[in-house]
């Protein structure tokens, strides 16, 4: 295993989202594994198309904060609209899940945030640019950098926030959030760390390098705290023999087209 950091940058590809989701039939990603970890009738459902993917208010938020903070103000005003129609009647603007809203978001062709949200954006990238420690970590690199290889026995995908081979950053990964008091407990709930363990073994597999890892979390709410976080690699380690059970364990259910919901035999509560 090599431990430097002389990545091959030609191995990471700068596409647009669309062009990486569109990918998805044919490699897996974070996210998959993740959903089929929890549970492989979701992921297979998803598989074909079943679960229809949609983007939540949230989600939209969320990328849009990412666009802000790691791609610049250039291209987040290329990429989302800010403001929407004013009512008529109260001078106000149209609140985002109205339908005048959508019908105006629709009619720009890009996704549209109302000036609460863009206010909230605003918020958490001063955050993040003020953090001496966040600034550093992404002060140079790559940002949504796509790498693709075969990794346990799959052809695999992985759209990274932040990567930065030379300056010991390494992996950087931002995340948005409720309350910075439970980051920690939310990084475990929600399979950060399985995330982040796979975003790490399927860049070694592309290039031979192990990076270091670490993690910019910003609060969506007052008083918008920015926290960074380095990630043991013993913990990574953790994860990744995980996913690499629950890789092995997709590569058996594809061979006898079984989808198990993890809840066919009998439960017991031994806890108070």
């Amino acid at each position: 295993m090599n431990l430097t950091t002389d990545v091959d940058l030609r191995k990471i590809l700068r596409e647009p989202s669309d062009t990486y989701h569109a990918k998805a039939k044919e490699h897996l990603s974070s996210h998959a594994l993740g959903d089929f970890r929890r549970c492989p009738a979701l992921f297979r459902k998803k598989q074909l198309g079943l679960i229809p993917r949609k983007d939540s208010d949230a989600f939209v938020v969320g990328r849009a904060a990412h666009v802000l903070i790691l791609e610049g103000r250039e291209r987040f005003e290329a990429e989302f609209a800010v403001g929407g129609p004013v009512n008529p009647k109260t001078g106000l603007p149209y609140g985002s899940a109205t339908k005048a809203f959508s019908e105006w978001a629709e009619r720009l062709g890009k996704p549209a945030l109302s000036d609460t949200d863009a206010a909230l954006i605003e918020e958490m990238s001063a955050s993040v640019r003020g953090h001496e420690i966040a600034l550093s970590l992404l002060a140079d690199g790559v940002a949504e950098g796509v790498v693709r290889a075969e990794y346990a026995g799959h052809a695999c995908q992985a759209r990274i926030d932040w990567i930065n081979p030379t300056g010991g950053a390494g992996i950087v990964d931002l995340k948005t959030c409720d309350r910075m008091d439970s980051f920690e407990f939310d990084a475990r709930a929600f399979g950060y760390l399985h995330q982040l363990a796979f975003y790490r073994a399927v860049l070694e597999a592309a290039t031979g390098v192990e990076l270091p890892v670490h993690i910019v979390a910003v609060e969506k709410r007052e008083p918008y705290r920015t926290g960074c976080w380095h990630v043991a690699p013993a913990v990574l380690d953790a994860a990744r023999r995980e996913n690499e059970a629950a890789m092995a364990e997709l590569i058996r259910c594809r061979a006898s087209d079984t989808w198990p919901t993890g809840f066919e035999s009998m439960r017991q509560f031994d806890r108070s």
